[in-house]
């Protein structure tokens, strides 16, 4: 079940907002969590179980590191935890991956392949895998105390809006929400008008431009030409931000129509300046993630040579690239990234301030469009091929996805949804529209905006059967 299909909005969502808001406090969570297990077993019944068995391990082993005193005891309980959590990852996510490379590697040598498992990838494992991992060290750094109730720590885990999508939440930022939060009737109107923000980004524009972005992306590399080529590529650069920063605004409305404040996870990503900047506004709790429990750990900025620094963030990206999916498209992806970090901070960042803030941002944004080439081809053979044609300058006659009407307003305003926000007061409104507390004239416009948005998202999602959802790969 995901959030823009028919069976989640006409049934599912309105049967749990009206049973939570009519039940007493003391039983809330537990409609919530009883929610969120039926919203995950709806496609993955078999896996629920897996996530109730190790979520009530880490539940047993963290009550533990917090209660002992013995740094041995303690590091060794961690060092379970994080084996049981990271070993369920690598069996369902990237056994196959290693023996398929392994195979590989025998067929050099003639030598018989190795089986490949008959295993189905969990929905939302690597998100939910992150943030049990979450629970485990901050409770290990004593930055939170650990929760008392079982049911309390398994609906952190399951919660349904951030489920199997993100946004990635760490333990310390929810921990208290858990157990007392404050539900207002500013938080529902906001979390309404968020979550019909999202689901249009997602239905209304991301799906269109995935619709031809995938027709692109199966043509015939031979039949491929630099404006097919272009074409594609941003396609899908508009259509993977309006899917993932949409989805991700659906799971921060949900959230707050229960009391829950989410981090966001996106800020108008597209008019940095520099891919380090870029970072600071893309899929920002996986930054923040990678940031505070790997890069920091590694030693971060702090360490004695430059050479140990570039090392650094070189592991950190090609680990974030590999986290999303089990391919070598995904691991030179985040390589690619790596790289351009690198180099920014050797010279690129000081070109960048000479050159001005719109040549800047172009590149910018060429570097990215390039980038996501390797994350979205289905090889590392298809992906050269495919960016070889974008600047091979063989145009065909026909711009490719010019002929739809349709295409083209969707298309212009997914450019202008990302770039008109690069001047501080357009960031100001938009912060105000989006987070402020709704004033009288606030709540009026945000009413017959989300009344407008929802029927015609309603319509696209009752009326079409092109419905991606690119979070199966992660």
């Amino acid at each position: 079940m995901v959030f823009s299909s028919s069976i989640f909005l006409l049934f599912f969502l309105p049967i749990v907002l009206l049973i939570y808001f009519i039940c007493e406090k003391k039983y809330k969570n537990y409609v919530l969590l009883l929610a969120s297990i039926i919203f995950y077993s709806w496609g993955a019944p078999k896996f629920i179980f897996v996530i109730i068995g190790t979520t009530y391990l880490d539940f047993v082993l963290v009550n533990r590191i917090s209660a002992s005193t013995d740094k041995k005891t303690r590091t060794t309980l961690l060092l379970i935890s994080v084996c049981v959590n990271l070993g369920l990852l690598f069996y369902f996510k990237y056994c196959n991956f290693f023996i398929e490379n392994i195979n590989a590697l025998l067929s050099c040598f003639h030598a018989s392949p190795i089986k490949l498992l008959n295993v189905i990838l969990p929905i939302g494992i690597s998100f939910y895998t992150f943030e049990t991992l979450t629970y485990v060290v901050d409770v290990y750094r004593r930055v939170h105390i650990p929760l008392k109730k079982f049911w309390d720590y398994l609906l952190y885990i399951l919660f349904f809006p951030k489920l199997i999508a993100g946004p990635i939440v760490r333990y310390h930022e929810i921990s208290d929400q858990l157990t007392n939060r404050n539900e207002t009737i500013d938080n529902k109107i906001n979390g309404l008008f968020r979550f019909i923000i999202g689901l249009s980004k997602k239905v209304l524009i991301a799906n269109v431009l995935a619709e031809q972005a995938d027709k692109i992306f199966d043509l015939s590399l031979a039949d491929i030409t630099t404006n097919h080529a272009w074409s594609g590529a941003l396609l899908y650069t508009f259509q993977i931000y309006f899917d993932f920063s949409g989805y991700s605004d659906m799971a921060i409305g949900l959230a707050l129509l229960f009391g829950f404040r989410l981090p966001e996870n996106f800020n108008n990503p597209y008019i940095s300046q520099s891919i380090t900047e870029f970072w600071r506004r893309w899929h920002m709790t996986l930054g923040n993630w990678m940031k505070n429990y790997l890069y920091i750990p590694l030693g971060g900025n702090k360490v004695k040579s430059k050479s140990r620094l570039y090392f650094n963030l070189s592991l950190v990206f090609i680990i974030s690239g590999f986290w999303h999916g089990a391919a070598w498209t995904f691991i030179i992806w985040g390589a690619y990234h790596g790289f351009f970090l690198i180099i920014e901070r050797l010279f690129l960042l000081r070109f960048y301030k000479k050159a001005g803030k719109l040549i800047s941002t172009l590149l910018t944004f060429l570097f990215v469009v390039i980038g996501w080439v390797f994350f979205r081809a289905e090889n590392f053979g298809q992906a050269v091929l495919f960016i070889k044609k974008m600047f091979q300058f063989r145009f065909s006659g026909q711009l490719v996805f010019l002929f739809e009407e349709k295409l083209i307003w969707i298309f212009c305003i997914a450019i202008a949804s990302c770039f008109i926000w690069t001047s501080t007061s357009a960031q100001k409104f938009q912060q105000k529209l989006i987070l402020d507390s709704p004033g009288l004239l606030n709540t009026f416009f945000k009413s017959i905006v989300g009344i407008v948005l929802s029927v015609i998202c309603l319509g696209s999602v009752v009326g079409s059967n092109f419905n991606p959802f690119i979070y199966f790969r992660f």
